[in-house]
């Protein structure tokens, strides 16, 4: 009867770290009457002891005593009433300490075993905060321990507090032996808590034959030794060793290829972030001292230790004497300034190191999991994480200033939310910044320039589109929400943050109903990039339009329509097709950036991968445009240079943005850039055409995978980075006959009086522009 209410227990245990379930279930069951989680003593035993006596010295010495000589000590951690450590006991390992937070099950035990075993050591303690000294045992086994603290809806906490109790009370050369159904959450923190200075392998515990499969035991084995080198996990496993069911097999094996994939990083100095951790093992040397010149990229927080994690960068000034303001400093990054170049590439890093004036600057670049707190708030979360960064000498104790980049808003008003089945959520709001450049200065020379901005919430709030509005017509929905004037230490010019003090100023709420897009004013730099690219073809250009013929052009991507709706306006002899996926994404153009259709501006409801391979061929794809009488892509005719007919398209712009991060690019979507589909637009360009793309990623591996491809691909091709942000516009043309870079002074010239713009100011930005674009191949 006490069996059976046993077992019932054990099915309604619920909350495995309750000290009062277990004190209840132990109770019930008796001390006479064990429990063995996982495996039996004979299918432990031999696996087991192979491990316990891997250091045994040689001479035939009992396995019982380390390799020194001395008895072995050994730490049995959530014992419960399992007979494992009798078993040991009975074996020779007579130096074996036994803990459970269970005061029933610890006398229990202790009365089973006095006798019999009175070497045998039982104390009731918590196995995530022991009381033993550093470096106190040889060996540490663990049976289910670590699983029963890594319950799913529990969180990672009292796991990771336990592993590094584990790492702390073993001695150099020691072993954690943990028992466990290895379960992929489980093996991740296992795996990477166990890294620089420590060697694992894994071992599957044989079971009996069973016609049908079960969860099956394995065996991890993690020896401590005294360098930092980091191995790769190895294993016994084989197939043949492996009795459990698809899926626990599967966790297994896709656990241990990540994180031997992690490490094979690691190991070959690729750039990845380290934990704070590792850097406490010395993954890369004495954070303690300061090292001239060093960058590592790392995580801060952890699951139960701190509220947020945060990704951050350690950079210790170039300059070895200063003089420093800062022994060391954080620096914070706002969420949508983290794209910026200044803050994501290592150059822009060290230039903001030097302004610092630290002698180590800890930049954190704050994402998405941050916006509902306070500055004040992640403050105080960060402070004793980087504490432990700080160098040893010079400091003298104070607390580490934190610094802030501005977002340099003045006031922001969020005019329409929406949430779309293909984007998410997406946000139109209007802002004033503090400070503007002059050109934004000489068009409203009188007030504070205002402008739109389109944001889509999957790319971390990065600002899609941004357009300067003016006085000139009602045109724009109006919104309802206050206005917000935002901290300059709690936002970035390009976060999209809800957070800030309402002010009901009426500055906007006054003129909101005379503003109109201007939309012969690029805001948006890389809108000045793509453009200045069509100085490399600008001799084809200025033949089509002396003789009235037009130019094909397909924008992938329409935003706010703002780039479209520039060369509409400032190049005649444009038709221009754009493509866009989301009805939702043209209804926001029109309705709130002034968006229009007509004869030589159309779009089409599309794939824009689809959209291309049905230029060249038109029975491989199917648009979706039904519900727009529009024509099929290419069905316009355009004119070759000779002034014949051609569907060919001239200019073909990627400007779109990425659903998947795990491609490691914001724009364009991977499928933008497989071989295959550049093959289909090099097909697709007229003789004289350009193929131009907007590349934004922190990758610099990423960036080379792209230009790679586009080199076999295309003839020449050539890039614009832009200094102020992220993105790297990328120029292609089919044509074996190219224009030199020595022709790009007078190609500028040419293209500059194609251009049809009212403010010179801006076709002069075009044009400057030009000249930073660099020849590839």
């Amino acid at each position: 009867m006490e069996k059976k209410g046993a077992e019932q227990l054990l099915q309604t245990l619920g909350d495995f770290t309750s000290k009062e379930n277990w004190d209840n279930f132990f109770k019930i069951r008796g001390n006479d009457d064990s429990f063995e989680w996982y495996a039996e003593w004979s299918e432990l035993r031999d696996p087991l002891l192979a491990q316990l006596s891997a250091d045994a010295p040689p001479g035939g010495a009992p396995a019982s005593e380390t390799s020194a000589g001395t008895p072995m000590q050994i730490l049995v951690p959530g014992c419960g009433n399992s007979r494992l450590s009798e078993h040991l006991y009975d074996l020779g390992f007579k130096d074996i300490t036994n803990i459970d937070f269970s005061k029933v099950v610890i006398s229990d035990m202790l009365r089973r075993n006095v006798r019999a075993r009175p070497g045998m050591r039982w104390r009731v303690m918590d196995m995530t905060a022991m009381q033993f000294m550093d470096e106190t045992f040889d060996a540490v086994i663990d049976k289910g321990g670590l699983d029963a603290l890594m319950e799913p809806k529990l969180g990672p906490k009292l796991g990771n507090q336990y592993l590094s109790e584990v790492k702390r009370v073993l001695k150099s050369g020691g072993r954690f032996v943990c028992l466990t159904l290895a379960e992929s959450h489980v093996l991740s923190l296992l795996f990477s808590k166990f890294r620089f200075g420590w060697k694992i392998s894994l071992h599957a515990i044989p079971q009996k034959q069973s016609s049908k499969p079960s969860l099956q035991t394995f065996l991890v084995v993690a020896g401590k030794e005294s360098s930092m080198i980091l191995h790769q996990i190895t294993t016994s496993i084989s197939h043949s060793s492996l009795s459990c069911d698809g899926s626990q097999a599967r966790g297994l094996n896709e656990a241990l290829e990540n994180e031997n994939n992690i490490r094979k990083e690691f190991i070959n100095g690729s750039d990845i972030l380290y934990s704070l951790e590792d850097l406490r093992l010395g993954a890369k040397g004495d954070l303690g001292e300061l090292s001239p010149g060093r960058r590592i990229q790392l995580t801060l927080g952890e699951d139960g230790c701190s509220r947020f994690m945060y990704r951050a960068v350690i950079l210790d000034s170039k300059e070895q004497s200063g003089p420093f303001s800062y022994h060391s400093g954080v620096f914070l990054v706002p969420k949508n300034r983290a794209h910026e170049w200044l803050f994501s590439s290592e150059e822009g890093q060290w230039l903001v190191v030097v302004n610092s004036k630290a002698a180590r600057l800890i930049m954190v670049l704050l994402d998405s999991s941050h916006t509902s707190a306070s500055m004040d708030e992640i403050q105080k979360d960060l402070s004793p994480l980087v504490k432990q960064l700080e160098p040893v000498k010079g400091g003298n104790g104070a607390q580490i200033p934190f610094m802030m980049a501005s977002d340099g808003l003045k006031q922001r008003k969020t005019v329409y939310q929406v949430t779309s089945p293909l984007t998410g959520p997406i946000i139109v709001e209007d802002v004033t910044y503090e400070s503007i450049d002059e050109d934004s200065r000489c068009i409203s020379p009188s007030e504070d320039p205002i402008f739109r901005r389109l944001i889509f919430h999957r790319t971390e709030g990065l600002v899609q589109s941004e357009a300067l509005l003016t006085k000139q017509g009602s045109l724009m929905k109006i919104g309802e929400k206050d206005w917000k004037k935002g901290k300059s230490s709690s936002k970035s010019r390009k976060k999209v943050n809800r957070r800030g003090n309402e002010l009901h100023a009426p500055l906007l709420d006054e003129v909101n109903n005379h503003l109109k897009i201007r939309h012969n004013y690029l805001a948006s730099s890389y809108h000045n990039g793509i453009i200045s690219g069509f100085m490399l073809i600008s001799t084809y250009l200025e033949t089509v339009a002396s003789t009235g013929r037009t130019v094909k052009a397909v924008v992938i991507g329409l935003g706010a329509g703002l780039l479209p709706m520039f060369l509409h306006g400032c190049m005649p002899f444009l038709d221009i097709e754009v493509v866009e996926l989301d009805p939702v994404v043209l209804n926001l153009a029109k309705d709130y950036f002034g968006f229009t259709e007509d004869a030589r501006l159309k779009v089409h409801l599309a794939d824009g991968v689809h959209f291309v391979r049905e230029v060249v061929n038109p029975s491989v794809s199917h648009l979706n445009d039904k519900s727009r009488k529009h024509p099929s892509p290419g069905r316009n005719l355009a004119m070759d240079s000779d002034g014949k007919g051609t569907t060919n398209i001239d200019i073909l712009i990627i400007d779109v943005d990425s659903s998947d991060s795990r491609s490691g690019m914001t724009c364009p979507a991977a499928d933008f850039v497989e071989e295959s589909f550049l093959s289909t637009v090099k097909e697709s360009l007229s003789e004289k055409g350009l193929f131009v793309i907007n590349l934004v990623s922190r990758s610099p591996a990423v960036k080379d995978m792209v230009v790679t491809r586009m080199k076999v691909v295309f003839s020449h091709l050539f890039s614009l980075q832009l200094e102020e942000d992220v993105n790297q516009v990328l120029f292609a043309l089919p044509t074996e006959v190219c224009i030199s870079e020595d022709s790009f002074p007078d190609a500028a010239v040419r293209f500059e009086k194609l251009l049809q713009l009212d403010h010179p100011k801006q076709s002069q930005k075009i044009i400057d522009v030009t000249k930073k674009i660099k020849c590839l191949k």
